[in-house]
């Protein structure tokens, strides 16, 4: 189980995500720098121990309406080999226990699409953001045998769900997974954050 440091990074996520998020082509930009607050997300283990893996949702309030975004993150403690690396990068930070953390895009990262894909098809545990080896209830999973890193899509552009309160395991389609997040005026949302085929 990954642990969990309550410490600091510089720069922080959310600085780093505000200079690359506007140069994603699925960012729906106000025109404007984003402002953008944490709002939801969970955590996956890595079986090696190496990688720490997140799928976090910020909200961009620079608009007249805020827009929820879902960034699947790697971190890792040395840089990924390849000529796809340098475009997945988000950025490289400065953790107060890890030392320079190297912070990738999930979807581009190979640990995290593969425990993406273990998710989906129910072999892996969605854990707490901000707990040390604490499964979090709130991501419901609709598992399918099927799922493998090639055809696990993330859903980047968070909708809220009609009536996310009807919404179980049971009653999703295989291959689904759906979570919460908090707008910034306090009322919460859920939604479908990935899905299979």
């Amino acid at each position: 189980m990954a642990v969990v440091h309550n410490t600091t990074m510089t720069p922080t996520k959310l600085e780093l995500l505000t200079e690359w998020l506007p140069r994603q082509r699925w960012y729906l930009g106000s025109g404007r720098a984003p402002e953008l607050v944490k709002a939801g997300g969970f955590r996956l283990d890595d079986p090696e121990g190496e990688v720490g893996i997140e799928f976090m949702v910020v909200v961009d309030t620079a608009g007249s309406d805020p827009v929820a975004y879902q960034v699947p993150m790697a971190y890792r403690g040395a840089p990924l080999d390849g000529p796809e690396a340098e475009a997945a990068l988000i950025g490289t930070s400065e953790h107060g226990v890890l030392g320079t953390r190297w912070l990738y895009d999930g979807a581009q990262d190979p640990v995290v699409t593969a425990q993406l894909a273990a998710l989906l098809r129910g072999t892996a545990v969605p854990q707490r953001q901000h707990e040390s080896a604490t499964p979090d209830p709130t991501v419901t999973v609709a598992p399918s045998p099927a799922a493998a890193g090639s055809n696990c899509g993330i859903v980047r552009v968070l909708r809220p769900l009609d009536n996310p309160d009807e919404v179980d395991a049971d009653h999703l389609l295989p291959g689904r997974v759906v979570a919460g997040w908090t707008w910034p005026d306090g009322t919460t949302a859920r939604g479908l954050l990935a899905t299979t085929g």
